[in-house]
């Protein structure tokens, strides 16, 4: 109650003029950011636990996740992309004190959300068979690959649901109940996958059900504890919400011509970057599947291991959002970019902490997530490469949620799809057949690093402040 009070009293500043001086700016981006990050940092933890399920089972379980893991990203920043559109419109109505405008929002983005969720539902339904041939599978992997991506996509509506409300939330202030449903969404999906992957076994005499599904019962268990957890988030924004309770007053659900031209403009470049850059990371696997399952493997493990520093940063960058969005929304570009500057020192900050956590905890933690020495060995390798770009990922991380809660999206894409494309894909393709893995990773490392510079600069500049007073 005190936190949510504190939070409330600081954020009400914002919007009413009020001073908020550099200690309460402090005070208020670690109200907001903390919540987020601590709710990523569980979510991570319990992807070790996942991973460390299905690495139970063996490489070719690991590898047959990790090969269509890109593509899960693609759909799912989608979703992503045009949950933005919405729920930025709302931080800059709430920043201007237009409680019944971000409601109206709110309930119009319900309908082209759900709708556009389903659309891409029925296309991932439709591809999963052939997907993982189309990306250089081989035969062990395909046809556990192929069950992992369709259910996925048939779980995409309660994804989006899950993106769209924890969204509104936090761009009203409300970061504690995202982040709270968040770890119960992780809890969750650890205590599914733990009865659905494996068969029912005794430990210490005790009987343990499972339904031994193996790596289908994985995405089961995900899947089930998304759609209680989108169902709670939905019920605490609709109703519980005291910003935005839609029972407060009344309005159409379908979406009108000005909410969705708005949302289109900031959410389309969004939408294009991520299809781009996953395409980048698709063809990413591509150049890694024909390394071989130890290499496929690895990758999945660097990948998921490597969120250990870069979580943290998005939780950041959520706040980021938040508070530079309300602050243009309330006409003060000064506080805005006050509060870029200290959500990006406390982003590098910590993403530089969590690469040097990860950097020496590596080899302990791969051994507990698979028993393929060879894949620990290669795994530990390609993550003690990546932990030198963390400090220069943290910057794009935190900048980009600054763009976008000054409604630049366009140009900030721009810079993220020509480093992909540029400087990764291509240094990647030089250096994988003298070097493996390790020179996929190491071209990773570089683009990193130059997107962070390039991000930085165009903070510093102005250009990204003039987009909100458009």
């Amino acid at each position: 109650m005190k936190y949510t009070q504190s939070k409330d009293a600081l954020l009400s500043l914002i919007r009413e003029g009020g001073k908020l001086d550099w200690i309460a700016q402090v005070k208020l981006t670690a109200l907001l950011s903390f919540p987020s990050m601590m709710a990523q940092l569980v979510h991570i933890m319990m992807q070790y636990i996942d991973a460390s399920m299905v690495g139970s089972l063996g490489a070719s379980a690991s590898a047959s996740i990790g090969l269509v893991s890109t593509s899960i990203w693609l759909f799912g920043s989608l979703c992503h992309a045009v949950s933005v559109g919405f729920y930025v419109q709302v931080a800059h109505k709430i920043g201007a004190n237009d409680f019944a405008g971000a409601r109206e929002v709110l309930r119009q983005s319900f309908m082209a959300c759900i709708l556009f969720a389903l659309m891409l539902s029925c296309v991932g339904v439709s591809i999963s068979h052939y997907l993982p041939h189309w990306l250089g599978g081989g035969p062990d992997i395909c046809y556990d690959a192929s069950l992992y991506f369709m259910f996925f996509s048939m779980c995409l509506p309660f994804s989006m649901l899950n993106s769209l409300c924890a969204g509104m939330l936090r761009c009203s202030g409300n970061m504690h109940i995202p982040s709270i449903l968040n770890i119960g969404l992780c809890l969750l999906d650890v205590l599914f996958n733990w009865l659905l992957i494996f068969p029912t076994r005794t430990y210490f005499g005790i009987t343990i059900p499972g339904a031994g599904l193996g790596v289908v019962g994985a995405v089961l268990g995900t899947a089930i504890a998304f759609i209680i957890c989108s169902s709670l988030m939905c019920y605490f924004t609709v109703v519980r919400s005291k910003e935005l309770s839609l029972s407060q007053d009344s309005g159409t659900f379908i979406p009108q011509k000005s909410t969705l031209r708005e949302s289109f403009r900031i959410s389309a470049p969004i939408a294009v970057e991520h299809v781009i850059i996953c395409g980048a990371q698709i063809v990413s696997t591509i150049i890694v599947a024909p390394l071989g399952t130890v290499a496929i493997a690895a990758n999945s493990f660097g990948i998921t291991v490597e969120a250990l520093c870069y979580m943290p940063g998005y939780g950041i960058s959520d706040a980021a959002t938040t508070l530079v969005g309300q602050s243009l929304g309330a006409g003060r570009r000064f506080l805005a970019r006050s509060f870029g500057r200290i959500t990006l020192s406390m982003g590098i900050t910590f993403m530089t902490l969590m690469a040097i956590v990860m950097y020496t905890t590596s080899p302990a933690l791969l051994s507990v997530m698979t028993p393929d020495l060879d894949v620990q060995k290669l795994t530990v390798q390609i993550l003690r490469i990546e932990a030198f770009a963390e400090p220069m990922f943290a910057a794009s991380i935190v900048c980009y949620g600054i763009f976008v809660g000054a409604r630049d999206t366009l140009i900030p894409c721009a810079m993220n799809l020509g480093s992909m494309w540029l400087v990764r894909i291509v240094l990647a393709l030089l250096l994988v057949s003298s070097m493996g893995l390790r020179g996929v990773w190491i071209a990773m490392a570089i683009e990193l690093c130059f997107r962070g510079v390039i991000f930085l600069i165009r903070f510093n500049g102005n250009s990204w402040l003039k987009k909100s007073l458009k």
